[in-house]
Parts: C-alpha cells; structure tokens; sequence
C-alpha cells in the first residue's frame, strides 16, 4: 500500500517536471509526516521515500529516536518556537520556516555548526499565518547574514487556500519571482523553493518548486 502510494505520487511529480522541462532529481519529495506513526515511515523510507518534515517539535522527537537505525533526511517544516530550537539542532538538516529575527537569533546562538535555513514568506499577506511580508523580506535576509551559524538556502510558502490549484500559481510565482530578486540583489544562489503540498504541488513543479511537501496523498487523512 505505501510503495503503491509513493508511485502515484512519483509517476504525478515526474510528469510535472516533464511539463516544465525539468529534471525529475531538481525536486525533492518531502513526505509532510505530521501524526504519521514511525513505523509507517518505516515502511515509506523501505519504498525509497527518505525526507521527511515534522511540524511538532515533541512528536519529532519520539520519531527521531525510533527510527534513528535509518538514514533519514529529517526537515523541520512548522512553526518553530525560539525555546524549542535546542532540541531539534543537530538533528534536522533543514528548517523551513524562519520568520522571525528571534529564532534566527536563537538558532545562531545555539547551533553548534552551520544550520541551514529557509526564510518562510507570508505570501498571500493573511494575518492568520506566520512569515515574513514579501515587502520586509530584503530587510530579513540583509539582516541575516550578520549570522555566522546561519546559512539562507532559499524560501518556503503556503499560499492562501483554495480547492483550485491553478488558483494558488500566482503565489508561488511570486515566490519564485523574490528568490530570483534575492539572488540578483545580493548576488548569492539560493537553491530552495519549498512550496506545493498535496493539493497544488504539480502547480509549483511547473512555477519551479525544489521541495514539494505531500502529506494527504501518501499518508492520507490525518487528525
């Protein structure tokens, strides 16, 4: 059932990569395993699935340490309090939703080695979500690279809802359109686009998504 889950999925993601003339190996499928018990990663990770991202600071914990005998790729992708960073450094190799200078101060005085980052934009500017507004977001990342143990690979989103995908492809070309900006202004590459979950992905493939976040689709509905 999981290996059949992970080839819909696969067979969906390659076919929107070919639509956009890119590489299947330019994206990374993250497995959204939030409520997802270990043992089913387990069984995900044996069908050739290895990256995965937690929301829940504690629930990651307890799944870290049962699977610690795989080599999973652990991406934390929910919002992070500045008092739970300790926790998880070290054990993720990457954070995707910076988006506030507090925890990027945190995670700088904290980190042991270089932690790499993505700087989570409120997109769709609704009060309801976290992130940084597209107009502060050459402020942010100016400010960030005061930081010696803090590395930008590139920015994350979460458009706002809708049941029509095609409706969701303005944000994330817009996305693509401050990363591009970034890189332009501050002559750096940043290689990460984390935007597109199991709704909206094959948008966000075609818009040029690196990371896309599928969790209903494998795992199905979660509580």
């Amino acid at each position: 059932m999981s290996c059949e889950k992970l080839r819909e999925v696969e067979e969906r993601l390659q076919k929107a990569c070919e639509r956009a003339g890119r590489k299947r190996e330019e994206v990374v499928l993250l497995g959204a395993s939030k409520s997802v018990p270990a043992e089913r990663i387990r069984e995900f990770y044996a069908c050739g699935l290895s990256t995965f991202g937690e929301n829940r600071v504690q629930e990651f914990l307890k799944k870290y340490q049962a699977l610690e005998d795989i080599a999973i790729d652990w991406h934390f992708i929910g919002r992070l309090q500045s008092n739970k960073v300790k926790y998880i450094l070290g054990k993720v190799s990457l954070i995707h939703s910076l988006d506030r200078d507090s925890l990027a101060q945190e995670i700088n005085k904290r980190a042991g080695a270089v932690q790499d980052v993505l700087i989570e934009v409120n997109i769709g500017e609704e009060t309801t979500k976290g992130g940084v507004a597209p107009g502060e977001l050459f402020a942010f990342y100016q400010h960030l690279l005061s930081y010696k143990n803090l590395r930008v690979l590139g920015l994350m989103c979460i458009p706002p809802y809708t049941e029509d995908p095609e409706k969701a492809r303005p944000y994330f070309a817009k996305l693509r359109e401050l990363k591009e900006k970034l890189e332009s202004e501050f002559l750096v590459k940043l290689p990460h686009l984390s935007m597109g979950m199991s709704a909206d992905f094959e948008v966000a493939v075609e818009e040029g998504a690196t990371i896309v976040r599928i969790g209903t689709l494998l795992f199905g509905e979660r509580r």
